[in-house]
């Protein structure tokens, strides 16, 4: 997972030896739930609004518009004869493209408390899109009243320029320089100067001119005659000076861009439908949310990790993210090797936890990581990344067949690999083990990287080097990989070497890490190799790549599946006999969609299929109590109730790239989805389907040129698949 936020109090009370305050602690005084803010994003810049438009979060909210980590406004607000307006609705669009706020007037009273201005008469609708840094907004103003009338409009406008870090509640003992702003006649220019000497800007300009124009309010004068309609536009840009500052566009011109690029995104990929329209609408907003996460880069599409706290570039949730989509859109997986083999580690660098062939954990561009006051600007502190990375270029090529990517690729695979012998197995057991080289690195480095994450049966914290249930059963997928692509580039004996690693490493695996009286994999062997024998959702992810030997099997799904465990919306971190549980917290006994796609996948490579339904059937049931069908990060571990939705956990990202695409592998795992580019063929592995769904459509599935539109129908107690329409060669086979 993203890490969480590091503060510099949270530093100094480690130092000092609190340990009542977690490493990197996010200090949380509000809920994103209780404004559940609007959100929209393109590029490096992202926005979240209240539901009328505005950003006027008290102390601790996150609210803004932000452009490469940094708040470039921090206040905006709307106000009608100096009142707030009374919503009417709130909508993004189905793609997530835009903003629309319907506002009207309140009663206004005069100095005596008699209603000068009755409710309901003016109707204001605003529609906010972000392109290319520019945060883009038409004000449109109509009248209902009988009588002419004058209005008075005002917004009202701040930056702060705080680094993300410092939104998350990072303290600073020093900041750079606020100027005070540049104003012309319709346009106010703020400006920051950093320590790191970066001049950041925000451009604020409205058309038409206002009437009055400052530093931090614009106000126009509107007659408006009984039902006429004025319209206003304002644009925001972001910029620093290292930056080649934005063309402007007008309002619809760049409106008409940014559909247009969202639509070539999308034109490569499958699609979905359903008989269960509230399964649609999860599925609609999940790829939505998706598009909305990909950013252009020199190297391809890559999906940000989510929305506040990392929207930006991640290795480990980028790399699942394409393993979970990469039925529907393999370019996304090309997009995420390339660019992780081009930001991969050359050389050690100790505060940054690199080594050679690792890749990145996360990078970061705001002030605090350019003066090193936080360890992110370019971070390699995952134990996990490096082997999912091969992982993901073997899948890549069994999608595909795109060999000639992958063998641009070998060099960093290899890399990869030899991190893996030279770095990750520090003792030579076979086993990857993490440490952080840095007092300011993550303490723990496998997706759970909680200070607190990884414990004993006693709550004792485990010691270091750690290696993780989950991280062997990753490098046990990479040797696989490995052994693949070595194999499609002719290379028989270095196929076999690489299939003997993966076997070795099975045996070791399964002599150490499974527990007969715990009837699971332990979590992790810690730093004197002493078991963590504690019950958690990691020993699923040993399904996930194969791992787990055959007569393993049966006893891990149960223990997954009974109620310690699975909590009806999905399966806990952590079950609730362990000491350390606790529903509310991050990693010890909350829920995450992304970890439990992974689990179902797992279960049904087994032939699990009832019980990977029934995990699919609880996050589907969640997303019906969720604002937008939009799957958070995570939510609380409480047991299902019924009649009531999950307990939503307070500072979840939403969208969250890897929950928004969770949907799509669960419904891959479910239907035995799979593809031979070579053939070529779409093939489906006992097909099954889950309760809610009755039939499926799936649309321009692709593979070697071809591709084919299936529907997948339940007949009785069978599950069918019929091809509806096929172009190219391509076959459709059904396996039993």
């Amino acid at each position: 997972m993203p890490s969480a936020s590091p503060t510099l109090l949270a530093n100094a009370a480690l130092v000092s030896g609190a340990p009542h305050v977690a490493q990197f602690y996010i200090p949380t005084s509000a809920s994103l739930q209780e404004r559940r803010p609007r959100t929209l994003k393109h590029g490096d810049t992202f926005g979240l609004f209240d539901h009328n438009g505005d950003a006027v979060g008290a102390s601790g909210s996150p609210e803004g518009l932000y452009h490469l980590d940094t708040r470039h406004l921090s206040f905006l607000q709307l106000t009608i004869d100096g009142a707030r307006p009374m919503l009417l609705s709130s909508t993004l669009s189905d793609d997530n493209s835009a903003l629309t706020c319907d506002l009207t007037n309140p009663d206004l009273s005069d100095m005596d408390g008699r209603v000068r201005f009755e409710r309901d008469l003016i109707h204001i609708r605003r529609t906010r899109f972000l392109w290319n840094g520019t945060c883009y907004e038409r004000i449109i103003v109509r009248s209902f009243d009988e009588f002419p009338r004058q209005v008075r409009l005002e917004i009202s406008f701040d930056a702060d320029f705080a680094d993300l870090f410092e939104v998350r509640g990072a303290l600073r003992p020093r900041r750079g320089t606020l100027h005070a702003p540049r104003v012309s006649e319709e346009t106010a220019t703020l400006r920051y100067t950093g320590l790191d000497n970066v001049v950041r800007t925000t451009q604020v300009s409205f058309h038409p001119a206002p009437l009055g124009m400052g530093g931090d309010c614009a106000s126009y004068e509107l007659m408006l005659e009984p039902m006429s309609t004025q319209r206003l536009s304002l644009e925001i840009r972001c910029a620093s000076v290292s930056e080649e500052p934005a063309e402007p566009r007008k309002f619809l011109k760049a409106l008409r861009q940014s559909r247009r690029e969202l639509q070539r995104m999308c034109r490569p990929e499958a699609f979905v439908h359903s008989s269960n329209e509230m399964f649609n609408e999860l599925l609609r907003r999940s790829v939505s949310d998706l598009h909305m996460l990909l950013t252009n880069t020199p190297y391809g599409l890559y999906p940000y990790a989510g929305i506040p706290w990392f929207s930006t570039a991640f290795g480990r949730d980028a790399i699942i993210t394409a393993l979970q989509t990469l039925w529907i859109n393999p370019d996304l997986a090309r997009g995420v090797l390339q660019y992780l083999g081009a930001k991969q580690a050359k050389f050690v660098d100790r505060q940054a936890d690199a080594e050679p062939g690792k890749i990145l954990h996360e990078t970061r561009h705001g002030e605090m990581a350019l003066l090193g006051e936080v360890p992110f600007g370019l971070y390699f502190g995952s134990v996990d990344a490096t082997p999912l990375y091969v992982v993901l270029a073997g899948a890549y090529l069994q999608r595909t067949g795109d060999l000639k990517t992958i063998a641009g690729l070998w060099p960093n695979i290899i890399a990869c690999l030899n991190w893996i012998t030279d770095y990750g197995d520090r003792d030579g057991d076979l086993f990857v083990e993490y440490g952080r080289q840095s007092a300011d690195g993550l303490i723990n480095q496998g997706w759970k990287d909680s200070r607190d994450s990884v414990f004993h049966a006693d709550g004792k914290l485990a010691p270091g080097p750690i290696a993780l249930v989950e991280v062997q059963a990753y490098i046990y997928g990479a040797w696989q990989a490995a052994a693949s692509i070595r194999a499609a580039l002719q290379d028989t004996s270095g196929a076999a070497d690489y299939t003997a690693k993966a076997e070795a490493l099975r045996q070791a695996f399964d002599a150490r890490f499974y527990d007969p009286d715990l009837g699971t994999y332990v979590l992790a062997l810690d730093g004197n190799k002493r078991p963590c024998r504690i019950v958690t959702s990691n020993a699923g992810h040993a399904l996930f790549t194969g791992i787990a030997l055959p007569e393993r099997v049966s006893s891990v799904v149960a223990k997954l599946m009974n109620n310690t465990s699975f909590c009806g919306w999905g399966v806990r971190t952590v079950s609730t006999d362990a000491p350390r549980f606790n529903p509310m917290s991050y990693h010890n006994g909350s829920v995450w969609p992304h970890d439990n796609s992974m689990i179902a996948a797992g279960m049904a490579r087994y032939g699990y299929h009832a019980e990977a339904k029934r995990i699919f059937e609880g996050l589907f049931s969640a997303s019906g109590y969720i604002d937008q069908r939009r799957l958070p990060e995570l939510f609380c571990g409480f047991p299902r109730q019924r009649s009531q939705g999950p307990t939503f956990y307070p500072v979840a990202c939403a969208p969250q790239a890897w929950a928004a695409a969770a949907p799509l592998l669960l419904l891959q795992a479910c239907l035995g989805l799979d593809f031979d580019p070579y053939e070529p063929a779409i093939t489906f592995d006992s097909p099954s389907l889950p309760g809610f769904l009755n039939e499926v459509f799936l649309g321009n599935l692709s593979v070697g040129g071809g591709s084919a539109d299936v529907a997948i129908r339940r007949v009785g107690a069978r599950v069918v698949v019929d091809v509806i329409t096929r172009r190219g060669e391509v076959q459709v086979l059904t396996r039993n």
